[in-house]
C-alpha cells in the first residue's frame, strides 16, 4: 500500500513536467498524454525496483515515443478543422524555433529536448537514450547545425 501512495505522489508532483517533455517529443498534446500514460503504466509495473523514478519515466517516454515514431503510429485521422491552440503549450511553443525542433528527426529531437529543455548533462542523456556520450554529442551537433540552417528560423531572426 505504501508503494501505491508513493507512486501517486510521484504522479501528482511530476506529471506536468513529464507531460511537457512528452509534448516536446511528440509535438501533439493528445499523443503526449497517451505517451505519458503509457510511460507511467510501465513505471507502475516496475515501481518496486526503480531507484530514480523521474529518470526511469523519462527514459520510457523517449523509448516509447521512438518505437511509436518508427511504426508511424497514429491514432487520429487528419482533418481540415484545426483545433484551437492548447492552453498547456510551453512558453514559446508557437515560435518558429519549436516548429523547427519539431521537424528534426526523432533521435535529434529527443537529444535537444533532454539537453536543453530538461537541462540534463550529456551522461544522463546517454543513459536515457541507451547510447554512448559521443552519440549524444554528435546528435546534438547535427541537430544544432540543422536548426542553424533552417530557413524559417533564419528569416525570423534576421528579417
Amino acid at each position: 500500500m505504501a508503494d501505491r501512495a508513493i507512486f501517486q505522489d510521484f504522479v501528482v508532483s511530476r506529471s506536468d513536467r513529464l507531460l511537457r517533455t512528452a509534448y516536446l517529443l511528440a509535438r501533439d498534446w493528445g499523443v503526449a498524454e497517451d505517451l505519458l500514460q503509457e510511460a507511467l503504466a510501465k513505471a507502475w509495473f516496475a515501481w518496486p525496483g526503480i531507484d530514480e523514478p523521474e529518470a526511469y519515466v523519462r527514459k520510457v517516454l523517449v523509448t516509447t515515443y521512438t518505437s511509436w515514431w518508427r511504426r508511424r503510429w497514429r491514432r487520429e485521422l487528419p482533418s481540415d478543422d484545426l483545433p484551437d491552440r492548447g492552453a498547456h503549450d510551453p512558453p514559446g511553443a508557437g515560435d518558429e524555433l519549436w516548429r523547427a525542433v519539431g521537424r528534426l528527426p526523432a533521435r535529434q529531437r529527443a537529444v535537444i529536448v533532454l539537453r536543453f529543455y530538461e537541462d540534463l548533462p550529456v551522461a544522463e542523456v546517454a543513459e536515457v537514450l541507451g547510447c554512448h556520450e559521443g552519440t549524444v554529442k554528435s546528435q546534438t551537433a547535427k541537430a544544432l547545425a540543422r536548426l542553424r540552417t533552417d530557413e524559417t528560423i533564419t528569416k525570423e531572426l534576421h528579417p
